[in-house]
This record gives C-alpha cells, sequence and structure tokens, in this order.
C-alpha cells in the first residue's frame, strides 16, 4: 500500500471522480465498475496507467505506486475467483487478509452474493432467448437491449453489474449510459411516435385493401387532411411491423421481345400508354381468380390508359367469349363521360381478343383494336399491373362463392377509382385526373 498521504484538496478531487466510492486521507476505494472495466481493458492490452488516466484519475495525485498496487491486487483476484473475486469484502471484514476460515455465516453470505449474481446472469439471458438471433445478428435495436438491462439493474438492484450485463449482450457501456441520459427525450419520441402510428393506420386501414408508403400518403392528404413526409412514413411503419406485401417478379413473365408483327391486328398503341385523352386508348385482358375449394372465377377488365381508370369489368365462372364481349358492353354503356371518335382496345393475341365475333362487335360500336406482338407481356404492361396489384390488396381466395367475390370485386374497383391516388397521376385518384384532363381538354 502506498505510504501518500491526500490533502484535502487531493481529497475533494478525487471524490468527484465517479469511479471512486470512498477516499480518505490514506486510502482510495474504487467500485465494482471500475474494477471490472479495468479486467476488461487490461485484457484488450491496455496498460495499468492508460485506464486509470482515461478513466479520469489523476497519476501524479494518487502516484504510480498506487495504481500498480491496485492493478496487481485486482489482476490475481480477477484470476483467483473470476469476477466475484473484484467485489468489495470489506462490509464482512476489516480489509485484511484473514488468517482463519471463514465462519458458516460468512461463508453464507459469500453463497448469497454468488448466487444472487448468477441469477441476475441468468435472468438477463432468459429475456434475451426469444430474441437470441437478432442481438447475435445486430438485428435487434440495442435501445431494446439497453431497455432490459435498465429493467434488470432495477427489479433486481444489480447497480454494480452494469459492465457485466452490456458485456454479456455485446452492447457498448457508454452507450447505455448514454441511454439513460437521453430517457426523458427518448420517451417523448416514443409517444410522438405512437400518435403518428396511430394516424398511418387510419389511412392503411381505410376501405380495408392494403396499401404501401406512396398510397398512405396520398390517403392522407386526400382523405385526412394530413401532409406527411414519405420518409417518415416509412420509418414508422418500419418501426410499427406495418407491412404492405411486395409483389414478386414473374420470371415467366420476363419473354424475349418478339421480332414479327401480329398477323391478326398490328400494335396500334406501340407503348404510348399515356396519351392525356380520357378514353382514348383503353388496355383489356383476363385473369384467373381461384377461390373456395378448387373453384376459379375469371375477370375480364378495360382500363384508360391516360387515367388508370377502370371503365369496365365482367367477372364470370366461365371463359366463354361472353365474358369479354359483356365487358364491350358494359363499357358502351358508359355514362360518365363520351368515348372519342378514334378510341381503341388494346389486348394481347389471346383467341377471345382474336375472335371475329369480338372483333365485329367492336366494329359496330366504332372502337379500334390494337394488339400487343406475341410473347410480349410488356406492351400491356399497365393492364398487367392492375392486376397484380389487385390480388395483393383483397382477400379473394377466402370468398367461397361466386357472389361474395363478386360483391369484394364492385367494392375494390369503386375503390380502385373514386379512391385509391397514385403516385404517377400526381397523387390523385383516377377519377380526379381524368376530371383534371376534360377541363385542360
Amino acid at each position: 500500500m502506498s505510504k501518500k498521504i491526500f490533502t484535502e484538496q487531493e481529497i475533494l478531487e478525487l471524490s468527484k471522480i465517479k469511479y471512486i466510492k470512498n477516499v480518505s486521507s490514506k486510502g482510495i476505494t474504487y467500485t465494482n465498475e471500475f474494477k471490472l472495466q479495468f479486467i476488461a481493458e487490461y485484457e484488450n492490452g491496455k496498460t495499468p496507467r492508460n485506464i486509470f488516466e482515461d478513466a479520469g484519475f489523476d497519476v501524479d495525485i494518487i502516484g504510480i505506486g498506487r495504481i500498480d498496487s491496485a492493478s496487481r491486487r485486482w489482476k490475481n483476484a480477477y484470476k483467483d475467483k473470476g469476477v466475484l473475486g473484484l467485489e468489495d469484502t470489506r462490509t464482512l471484514n476489516s480489509g485484511r487478509t484473514l488468517n482463519r476460515d471463514l465462519t458458516i455465516e460468512e461463508v453464507l453470505a459469500k453463497k448469497d452474493a454468488e448466487i444472487e449474481y448468477l441469477k441476475a446472469e441468468l435472468e438477463f439471458i432468459k429475456k434475451l432467448e426469444l430474441q437470441e438471433r437478432q442481438v447475435i445478428n445486430k438485428k435487434l435495436p440495442s435501445s431494446m437491449i439497453f431497455r432490459i438491462i435498465q429493467n434488470l439493474i432495477k427489479d433486481f438492484k444489480l447497480y454494480n453489474m452494469t459492465r457485466h450485463l452490456c458485456k454479456i449482450a455485446n452492447v457498448s457501456t457508454s452507450g447505455y449510459y448514454n441511454f439513460l441520459r437521453n430517457f426523458k427525450a427518448r420517451d417523448m419520441r416514443e409517444s410522438e411516435d405512437i400518435k403518428l402510428k396511430e394516424i398511418i393506420l387510419k389511412a392503411f386501414n381505410y376501405r380495408g385493401y392494403k396499401k404501401g408508403s406512396r398510397t398512405i400518403k396520398m390517403i392522407l392528404k386526400n382523405k385526412f387532411n394530413v401532409i406527411m413526409n414519405r420518409k417518415k412514413i416509412q420509418r414508422i411503419m418500419r418501426k410499427y411491423n406495418i407491412i404492405c406485401p411486395i409483389r414478386k417478379p414473374n420470371s415467366y413473365k420476363r419473354m424475349a421481345k418478339a421480332t414479327k408483327e401480329h398477323r391478326v391486328v398490328p400494335n396500334k398503341l406501340n407503348r404510348e400508354f399515356k396519351q392525356n385523352i380520357p378514353g382514348k386508348v383503353m388496355l383489356t385482358d383476363i385473369t384467373y381468380m381461384p377461390y373456395g375449394n378448387g373453384k376459379t372465377a375469371y375477370l375480364s377488365t378495360i382500363k384508360d390508359s391516360s387515367t388508370n381508370e377502370i371503365l369496365a369489368y365482367n367477372l364470370s365462372n366461365s371463359l366463354a367469349i361472353d365474358i369479354v364481349t359483356e365487358t364491350i358492353n358494359n363499357l358502351i354503356k358508359l355514362k360518365s363521360f363520351k368515348l372519342p371518335k378514334d378510341a381503341f382496345i388494346h389486348s394481347d393475341q389471346g383467341a377471345h381478343y382474336t375472335s371475329p365475333i369480338f372483333q365485329k362487335l367492336l366494329k359496330k360500336n366504332n372502337l379500334g383494336q390494337s394488339m400487343s406482338r406475341r410473347g410480349n407481356c410488356w406492351d400491356n404492361a399497365p393492364q398487367e399491373s392492375f392486376f397484380g396489384h389487385m390480388k395483393d390488396e383483397i382477400d379473394y381466395k377466402n370468398c367461397t362463392t361466386i357472389e361474395e367475390l363478386k360483391i369484394l370485386i364492385d367494392d375494390y374497383m369503386n375503390y380502385y377509382n373514386n379512391d385509391r391516388g397514385q403516385w404517377n397521376l400526381k397523387k390523385l385518384t383516377p377519377i380526379q385526373y381524368r376530371n383534371q384532363l376534360l377541363v385542360a381538354s
């Protein structure tokens, strides 16, 4: 032990260091936290002097001899008994080395301390057990781990085990203390995020269809008069696991471009989808809709290429020619606006659209016709995209009857045309965009 006597001024300076539990004119009592920190940094290659200096100690005041003495004592204790050897046992004895066996009471007291220590470690591991893989893979947020540590320390009064618990969880001790310092501000942010989540969920659940961040932003503005940054919406959705399914690309539709023109009807559209004239270019196709117990329905639609509005549709249990002719009849009955004189229907080369019955019906109603090139789904991409989004957003497979499926389709078409804003339509709904184009013309 060093024979240096501390002055009153030096005692005052030393008492300000957080790693000192008690200081007198002749000695220093260090916190268990500092002893653990010392061992950890020493094993990582730091010298005792550097460890003390980095912790805020003035080497000139405490003396290098005292540092060497303390470091030897802690290293030997740690080597002999591990972490428990670093515990301050002077509450059990005078602090001097005992030349006698411990009494039963002293042995029990030490064993109780050891049990409490191991219980705390086990409790912490149990709390992380369900999220073990996330902790290892760094997927569990540090803030969540810090909160677990905070609750453990509070519940079990483990105020001297902070560093050890952080080490078990592989998180920064300084990060944990920073977490505590920002507790109030963080709680305020959490409270604000919860309010934002409730607002976003209103838009997410609006009319029961699944939505991504773009659609949510537009719904908030158009239906709730709330303007919110899209990045904020994405952050809240990630934080609270609000998930919108993302369609996977269909590898079977990645076909090579065809080199020959169609033999029946040429590709009049040539992918010029946006001509800014409502009703001039209309896209049509049929999609399969399995439902119930092995049943299949078929949906035929006609989509306005300029406004994305679904102008007409027909749901049927049959793939007979009637499915497309009835769709055309529904289009002709349209009363919301008048089709232009040069309006035409664009489709793929399916048997329904090459049928003389279908083509005669178009001529009868003064509608032109255009077809995609053979095997090229991109020539009718907007129509394919609509079917993909619709199937993502409605639960059609759980319908048990064709009537139930028809009610679901009717409601979705109404929602799609009137309420579902679209990013590439200036964030307007199809009908809003169509009316804007009509006014401009």
